[in-house]
């Protein structure tokens, strides 16, 4: 048994010893990585085509977000969240800027930006709708694994986890207006919706539905909130997705690539929901000096090297490959925008399709039985899109080859 393995046997008998079960991890020990591939302890290298689940934006072990860390940490870690410190600051009016809303609150993860963006709404609704509290959301979305955001998700099964769920929460048909209009009731403060559904199965919302649900939130003086976890900062060839619509959210929460992999997230909102009062609303992490000064690196470097413009180019060199490879292996449902993309399998072996490509040095996500999803970083090269679909067809000529002409 050679050194490396014996170390690889040790640690994944330390991790399945000791760490908490929630998902079914393959068995490997990642290591190290840089730009699209990682490293095990095995010294096997893999072309990283989930991203962190769309959250290394910038590669694996970016220089900017390592220079920043280095350069803030020998400045100041924490200062507590009582005061302000000059990264958080600059931050802060870097997205205030880029998106157009006025005030951001700083957090950590996904789930306590869009934790956030559902105290806010309650907000308003205690103090400008007379105690309206309920939040339409859609069926298929995600919204985070927090105990208001597992309540706020629209996924199926979801309704009765950890139960009884946090009440408040109303879902109808994604891309249904007619069905949003029929939910909205003298309760209802805000309606919250992801433009494109990642978690879902990477399904758009259509520009009519969004454009009409402004239209809506307007007339009926709710609060329009998009969820960019998975979509902003650049993922869809803009910088924010709500630019493909046109349409101007009242709140809009930023996670994932916002940090490049480290722990960041944001929720933004017009001046006019400044509402929170102090003690409302807080976090021992909000705004920490760390995370600001890689937020900034790591905005400032996709601004710098045009990646949206990248993500909607070399998105649509990934949708023109996959296209022409539907018919030799039954690919059906090619969608998605920028370099969050998914297609559907002839049949529902996802799990086994992506354990597949992982032995093949290749890393997939099978966001459902059928549906494979794609999200690389942002720098991901053409020739790296073509590596790609060389080891994807290498194991589905194993699975699926021919399966269109079987059929």
């Amino acid at each position: 048994m050679n050194k490396e393995k014996s170390c690889t046997d040790e640690l994944l008998a330390e991790a399945n010893a000791s760490i908490l079960f929630i998902a079914n991890r393959p068995q490997v020990v990642m290591e190290r990585g840089e730009g699209m591939y990682l490293w095990d302890t095995n010294g096997n290298k893999y072309l990283d085509f989930i991203g962190g689940w769309a959250v290394t934006s910038l590669g694996h072990s970016p220089k900017v977000i390592t220079d920043a860390l280095l350069e803030q940490s020998g400045k100041l870690v924490n200062a507590s969240p009582g005061f302000f410190n000059k990264p958080m600051v600059e931050f802060a009016r870097l997205l205030t800027s880029l998106s157009g809303l006025e005030r951001v609150f700083f957090g950590s993860t996904g789930a306590e930006a869009n934790e956030s963006a559902i105290k806010l709404a309650r907000k308003y609704g205690a103090v400008r709708k007379n105690g309206a509290y309920e939040i339409i959301t859609a069926k298929r979305s995600f919204h985070g694994r927090s105990l208001a955001t597992t309540a706020a998700t629209g996924k199926a099964g979801w309704e009765h986890m950890f139960a009884p769920q946090l009440p408040g929460f109303v879902k109808v048909p994604y891309n249904d207006i007619e069905a949003m209009k029929l939910a909205i009731t003298p309760l209802t403060c805000a309606i919250f919706v992801e433009l494109i559904q990642g978690e879902g199965g990477v399904y758009e919302a259509d520009p009519a539905y969004i454009q009409a649900l402004r239209t809506l939130c307007d007339e009926q003086g709710i609060l329009l909130m998009f969820d960019e976890v998975q979509t902003g900062i650049g993922r869809t060839g803009t910088m924010f997705a709500f630019e493909h619509y046109g349409v101007m959210p009242d709140v809009l929460t930023l996670a994932k690539g916002i940090g490049g992999g480290f722990p960041l997230s944001a929720m933004l909102t017009k001046e006019a929901y400044n509402l929170f009062e102090a003690g409302d609303q807080g976090g021992t992490y909000t705004g920490q000096p760390l995370a600001m000064a890689v937020g900034l690196a790591v905005v400032g470097e996709v601004l710098q090297r045009k990646l949206p413009q990248q993500a909607a180019e070399h998105g649509a060199y990934l949708l023109q490959k996959l296209h022409g490879i539907k018919e030799q292996y039954g690919v059906t449902g090619i969608r998605g925008k920028g370099l969050l993309l998914a297609f559907d399998l002839p049949e529902p072996r996802g799990a086994e399709l992506a354990a597949a490509c992982l032995q093949a040095g290749l890393l997939i996500n099978s966001s459902g039985p059928s549906t494979i999803r794609l999200m690389p970083a942002l720098i991901v090269s053409k020739a790296e899109i073509d590596e790609m679909m060389t080891l994807l067809c290498g194991v589905m000529d194993r699975i699926f080859k021919d399966v269109a002409l079987l059929d």
